[in-house]
Order: structure tokens, then C-alpha cells, then sequence
């Protein structure tokens, strides 16, 4: 049976953590709160368990989940041909609102799903999340909802639409005037803004002037039509 956990409170949230650690050891999902919006979690490193999360979003191989870490020192130990564009923009917003896709370290033994050699990263500006990637190390993270369904706001949402298939949930309050992240293509030249999303492209030019915005004519979204976390 799943659990929730109040991790408003210090007590509650440290009782939590502990297991959503423990959680993601036996290769199962959690629910947390993140700078953004609810993110269903599992060990990246852990095929069964991102099919798992995978099954309980109801989407397939070919929507890969992105990866949430806990510092941009991590970045180096995940990909391979970092740029220094992509530097600049890790150093500039991480943690934060910024999605970087980027060449994935061919020798890593996890699968994301059809990721064509990439994996998208962020380092979340969210105390919990990041004091909980801390001990599991990087999550295959996506928006707390079924496929198709709004991105949860709240815990209770994300419960709502998830139910058992979550065994822990971590409850960090609303997050109801979060956008989602913008994503950038790092592995193309110049880089590419593939959806706008917390941070604007205005801010992102103000470090890589060069970065184009594919989303000058129309509105850029993930796959399947909302945020992910």
C-alpha cells in the first residue's frame, strides 16, 4: 500500500525520504515535488523500474523519461561531448527550470526507452528533490500524471492519478504557479530551444546569444501534450 508523507514538516519529511529511498532500492516509483510541477521518479540506472514508470504513465518506450540530478557535476559522469555552450547554461540556471538534452555516456548500463543516444537532464531548484536525488543518485522523472491527463499540482493530485502504482509519495505543498521547464537541444549546433517553458528565451540568449527558438512560430510541448517535471 502506497504511503504519503507531509515533507512540509522536518520530522515527517526525513521519515519520507527514507523511504522513497528505500522505495526506489526495490526498483519501485515515488511521487516528488519539484521546482516545476509532481514528477513520477525511478532509479535511472534500473530498466524494470522505468518500465515501471513507464506502466503506470501509460506511454511507451519511444516517450523517454528525462533524469533529474542533484548537482551539474553529475552532467560530466552522464554524457559525453559536453559543449561549452552547454556548460554556460548548466552553470547559469541549474538548479532550475532548464532541461538540457545532451549526448548520453555510451558506456552506462540503463534504458531510458528509444532515446537515440541522448538523455535529458536538470538539477531541480526544489530542497526535497534535490536532498533526495542525493541518496538514490539521478531519477528517470516525469510529469505525475497518467498519459494524455494535466501534470499534478499537488501530492493528492498526483495520488489521484497514479494510486498504487506509486509506493511513496512525497508531499511538498502546492505547485500550482510553477511552469515547466524549458528544454534545449544541446546536441545539435546551434542549440535549440525544442519547448519553451520557465525560462525564457531571453534569459537563455543572454548567455548563448547563438540558441534558436523553435517555438517562434508555434507553441513547443513534450510528446504528449503536457509538462514534464
Amino acid at each position: 500500500m502506497s504511503e504519503l508523507f507531509d515533507c512540509t514538516d522536518e520530522t515527517t519529511r526525513a521519515e519520507g525520504i527514507a523511504a522513497a529511498v528505500e522505495a526506489v532500492g526495490r526498483r519501485g516509483c515515488v511521487v516528488l515535488p519539484t521546482d516545476t510541477v509532481y514528477g513520477i521518479g525511478a532509479d535511472a540506472f534500473s530498466p524494470q523500474a522505468v518500465a515501471v514508470l513507464l506502466a503506470a504513465k501509460g506511454r511507451g518506450r519511444t516517450m523517454p523519461p528525462p533524469v533529474l540530478i542533484a548537482h551539474p557535476r553529475v552532467l560530466d559522469g552522464l554524457a559525453i561531448d559536453v559543449t561549452e555552450q552547454t556548460r554556460a547554461l548548466a552553470e547559469a540556471f541549474w538548479p532550475g527550470g532548464l532541461t538540457l538534452i545532451v549526448v548520453a555516456q555510451p558506456s552506462l548500463t540503463w534504458d531510458l526507452g528509444e532515446t537515440r543516444g541522448t538523455v535529458a537532464l536538470r538539477v531541480p531548484d526544489d530542497e526535497i528533490a534535490r536532498t533526495l536525488l542525493e541518496q538514490t543518485g539521478p531519477l528517470a522523472v516525469s510529469s505525475a500524471n497518467r498519459h494524455g491527463q494535466e501534470a499534478a499540482h499537488t501530492a493528492e493530485q498526483a495520488r489521484e492519478a497514479l494510486a498504487e502504482s506509486v509506493e511513496v509519495y512525497l508531499d511538498g505543498g502546492e505547485r500550482s504557479d510553477s511552469a515547466s521547464s524549458t528544454i534545449i537541444d544541446c546536441t545539435v549546433v546551434p542549440p535549440r530551444v525544442v519547448r519553451s517553458g520557465a525560462i525564457s528565451i531571453e534569459r537563455i540568449r543572454e548567455v548563448v546569444p547563438e540558441v534558436l527558438d523553435l517555438c517562434d512560430d508555434e507553441p513547443c510541448e513534450d510528446d504528449e501534450g503536457t509538462p514534464t517535471a
